[in-house]
């Protein structure tokens, strides 16, 4: 299968922004080399850190669809790749009693009964999907054996249909993180790139195109004052995703400058302290040195 020609970064860059993702270069650059070698990428980092809504950005500037699986242990590929619909099969054999066995037989184990799950539903696209496989370390070692394989050669084997190859590749992006440690050999088939916590700058443009209404001096605040929580070594370092709820709620009360109202401040922390021993530690006094802090 012949490779798409891969989309300039600077462009990739732009897109991304359009579909709401400001974006690095190095993620660009990630994204530029996964197309140009049609190779997976494997987004590592921190949990809230936005790499699950790259894959998303991706699918938006492609127009294509984004189809998730959703890792966890235990994960087998009944839910993964596909499964038959034995309900059904079931009232076929009941309503075809006594009829020929053979043929039966080859009819519920056709196309019309068979079920499919993420896996199998992204090579069998002929649009070119975009496959997020999310949260790959919390599945186990053997499904990510079987997963190499798929990855390799984007065909499947169904024993009772045969084997089925990928109409189109489909654009792969795993996350991970690094719950457990992932094998060499997945690390060697895929592109790699690792996803940090935005710097002020580019929070505060996340901020800026996410939160309708916020002004340049709030949201330049407000990343200033996550990078700060961000170093109290928190059980549970705050996301993009509490930094952005946190920005919602602070413009819906009306807040113009952190400094000018130190107790709404302090009472909407909750949106990005997501455990008791956090919300304890970070007192009403912590939260008011640490606004000193942000100019």
């Amino acid at each position: 299968m012949v490779k798409p020609e891969a989309m300039p970064r600077e462009e990739i860059t732009t897109r991304l922004r359009t579909a709401g993702y400001i974006a690095d270069a190095d993620i660009a650059v990630a994204l530029q080399l996964m197309d140009m070698l049609g190779r997976p990428l494997l987004l590592e980092g921190e949990a809230g850190v936005g790499k699950t809504e790259v894959a998303k950005a991706l699918a938006a500037i492609h127009g294509t669809q984004l189809i998730r699986l959703q890792c966890y242990e235990g994960l087998d590929l009944s839910s993964a790749l596909y499964e038959w619909n034995y309900q059904g099969q079931l009232l076929t054999i009941r309503a075809r009693e006594g009829l020929d066995a053979a043929a039966v037989e080859r009819d519920i184990f056709s196309e019309r009964f068979l079920l499919e799950r993420p896996l199998l539903a992204a090579i069998r696209r002929t649009d070119r999907p975009v496959l997020l496989i999310d949260e790959v370390d919390r599945a186990d070692e053997e499904f990510e054996a079987f997963l190499l394989e798929l990855l390799s050669d984007f065909q499947v084997s169904i024993p009772e249909l045969g084997t089925i190859k990928a109409a189109s590749i489909p654009r792969v992006i795993l996350t991970s993180n690094n719950t457990r440690e992932l094998s060499d050999a997945l690390r060697r088939r895929c592109l790699y790139h690792y996803v940090d916590f935005p710097d002020v700058e580019r929070e505060t443009n996340i901020l800026r195109a996410r939160i309708p209404g916020i002004s340049v001096t709030l949201a330049i605040q407000i990343a200033r004052m996550v990078e700060s929580v961000r170093k109290q070594g928190l059980r549970k370092t705050p996301g993009v995703a509490e930094t952005l709820d946190w920005a919602a709620a602070l413009v819906g009360l009306d807040v113009k400058n952190l400094h000018d109202d130190p107790q709404a401040v302090h009472d909407t922390l909750r949106c990005l302290l997501k455990t008791r021993e956090d919300r304890s530690n970070l007192t009403r006094e912590v939260a008011e040195r640490l606004i000193g802090k942000v100019e």
